[in-house]
């Protein structure tokens, strides 16, 4: 591994070892589903493998690939401008080209490497299936396709998510690291409150906050306030003053060496009413309740089926939606608690407990946990919400 070139360039916090595992066990998914190489287009997957980490993707004016062969170490095919930080990851080759170029964007030095990777008759894994995408323009692949023919791509969706899903320890203490910032961040919500005003106040205090305890990025935060609880999850804070009796609902995705943490508190801006206090009652107890009861070998239904229940038998109405997911190198991974998904729970995976519940007409409140499953069940990596809601000064 090359050393980096200067301060801003550090190499990645994980061992060779951690990523000769992931490695190893994409591999073996490829072998035993006919694929050659994996072909590697998003952030996630790249981090994932490579230990790439950069705020540049926000940019889209470039594309980035990775290409992980059946046997041999990862190839990048990737813009110039990257050659030096990727030099620091755990990669056995770069190609380069001077990128953007509005005439050949890296396709033709991309079908090369996968040529030279690939026989002629072999088959190119690409994630195609939910909660993939293909970080390059489609005109730029249907271009490869038809360069590589009569090599086939194929759907390496179950490739990497069945390894993704799972967990190192390395992995897992990085998650606890980042809940660990929010954890701290929110012990700091009531002074953060004090004189705010607007919910946009508490949000932009909150969000340093969470950098001033050591998150490198807030990549996302969301919330809400209203009497009785909110309306959405999802919205931005806007310019209303906080009004006694609001319930403030802060949620961060903040993250800590490429991991992310993804859970949420509620506050009452002073003394909570009846149906507030209600509604929280039976989010702790469902919370209780998935903690109780999660175990390896159930699926995403199973136990979306549990939170489901636990709320209809404390008294509340399941509010709609999904009730947890998975977490790690992005906000939100696989699987989803839904009755739809069929997805296996096994050890190692890093997941969500997120119950929510219609709290009043118009109104709802979430409460989310972060776990990891063990073979005898859960092992909460955030700290526990507090059996009763914490008050603040209005």
């Amino acid at each position: 591994m090359c050393l980096p070139h200067d301060r801003t360039a550090p190499v990645t916090v994980f061992p060779p070892q951690e990523f000769a595992r992931r490695r190893a066990a994409l591999q073996a998914g490829m072998a035993d589903r006919g694929q050659d190489a994996l072909l590697l287009t998003s952030p996630a997957d790249v981090f994932y493998v490579t230990g790439f980490l950069t705020r540049f993707w926000e940019s889209p004016a470039r594309p980035w690939f990775v290409v992980l062969p059946r046997t041999g170490g990862p190839v990048a095919v990737i813009p110039d401008i990257g050659v030096d930080l990727m030099s620091t990851c755990r990669v056995a080759e770069i190609r380069s080209w001077p990128a953007p170029d509005p005439v050949d964007d890296g396709v033709t030095l991309l079908a090369g490497t996968l040529a030279d990777l690939v026989p002629e008759t072999g088959a190119i894994g690409l994630p195609m299936g939910l909660e993939t995408s293909l970080r390059m323009p489609v005109a730029d692949f249907d271009r490869l396709c038809r360069a590589l023919a009569p090599r086939r791509m194929v759907d390496a969706t179950e490739t990497v998510q069945r390894v993704r899903e799972i967990k190192s320890e390395l992995e897992i203490d990085a998650i606890r690291a980042a809940c660990a910032v929010a954890d701290r961040a929110f012990g700091r919500v009531p002074d953060i409150v004090a004189g705010a005003g607007s919910l946009a106040v508490v949000f932009r205090r909150f969000q340093a906050a969470l950098l001033d305890e050591g998150a490198d990025w807030v990549s996302y935060l969301a919330g809400g306030a209203g009497p009785d609880g909110y309306g959405n999850v999802i919205a931005p804070a806007g310019p209303a003053p906080l009004q006694p009796g609001d319930i403030l609902m802060l949620d961060t995705g903040a993250v800590k060496d490429g991991y992310f943490c993804d859970f949420d508190r509620n506050f009452a801006v002073g003394p909570p009413g009846d149906t507030a206090r209600r509604a929280y009652d039976v989010l702790h107890a469902t919370t209780e309740a998935a903690l109780a009861q999660f175990r390896p070998g159930m699926t995403a239904a199973d136990a979306h089926r549990v939170m489901v229940g636990a709320i209809r038998a404390a008294g509340g109405i399941p509010a709609g939606g999904r009730l947890g997911h998975g977490l790690g190198v992005t906000l939100t991974e696989w699987p989803s608690f839904t009755d739809r998904d069929r997805t296996e729970l096994r050890a190692g995976m890093v997941l969500t407990i997120e119950p929510g519940v219609v709290s009043a007409e118009g109104r709802i409140m979430v409460q989310e946990e972060n776990i990891v499953l063990r073979a005898d069940g859960p092992e909460l990596l955030s700290r526990r919400a507090p059996l009763q809601m914490v008050e603040i000064a209005p």
